[in-house]
């Protein structure tokens, strides 16, 4: 047990899926896991330990932008052993080409700042995922039949931005999306030597402003899911 994590010891496993939204751990583990339980809800965020085609899982919400997430993966990490985390999310197009609906395997994460801005000071440390983790997504996504783009995304720190000129930068160095947590799990993988990647849905586009519709939105993250758990134990 930990300060944010109510877990028993051994109650997480060492493969872990994290959505930021503490509800769609639960509709995950409800619909892909067997024998799911829950094994925290400390401060409502909910962790779930079930299986997978045999193979054990957890899935646990790591809450919106890089600080709360820093926080779960530390403790998953340091004090459960999780050995591979998959952040599976949402995110939005940062190119015409980028189409709403479709997945982005991040293998690189620019930020402007990271909660591991201190340790690192005055080096650009660049944080990318695990690439056995990332081909063996890429290789699921095409099984499963999913439009997919691999490449860089950009973690923001604030999710109300300001900053138009900073978009178009990212776009014009062809960045694939934006979002708010992989950078700063990337981060963690490294110092910690565990394996990690991000899986997103691009729910809505920056540059068309089109929108994944509510009742779309169950159906286009299942094929997440679906992708981020094959890749895991590919």
């Amino acid at each position: 047990m930990t300060v944010h994590i109510g877990a028993k010891p051994g109650d997480i496993a060492e493969t872990v899926l994290m959505p930021g939204d503490p509800l769609r751990a639960k509709w995950v583990a409800e619909t892909f896991l067997e024998n799911a339980e829950c094994v925290n809800q400390v401060r409502g965020m909910y962790g779930f330990t079930g299986s997978w085609k045999g193979n054990r899982v957890s899935v646990h919400g790591s809450g919106m932008g890089m600080p709360s997430l820093s926080i779960y993966a530390n403790e998953l990490i340091r004090d459960y052993g999780a050995k591979t985390l998959i952040r599976i999310g949402s995110c939005g197009a940062m190119q015409h080409s980028v189409s709403v609906r479709d997945v982005i395997l991040a293998m690189t994460a620019s930020s402007l700042s990271t909660p591991s801005r201190g340790i690192f000071r005055e080096v650009n440390f660049a944080p990318c995922a695990d690439f056995a983790l990332l081909r063996a997504a890429a290789d699921a996504a095409a099984r499963v039949g999913t439009k997919t783009h691999v490449g860089g995304i950009y973690s923001a720190d604030v999710f109300y931005d300001e900053r138009p000129d900073l978009t178009e930068i990212m776009t014009r160095h062809g960045i694939l999306g934006v979002e708010m947590e992989a950078a700063e799990l990337y981060n963690l993988a490294a110092r910690h030597g565990v394996r990690a990647l991000a899986v997103l849905t691009v729910s809505d586009h920056l540059l068309t402003h089109e929108a994944l519709p509510a009742e779309d939105r169950q159906s286009s993250f299942a094929e997440m899911v679906e992708i981020a758990l094959e890749a895991a134990f590919a």
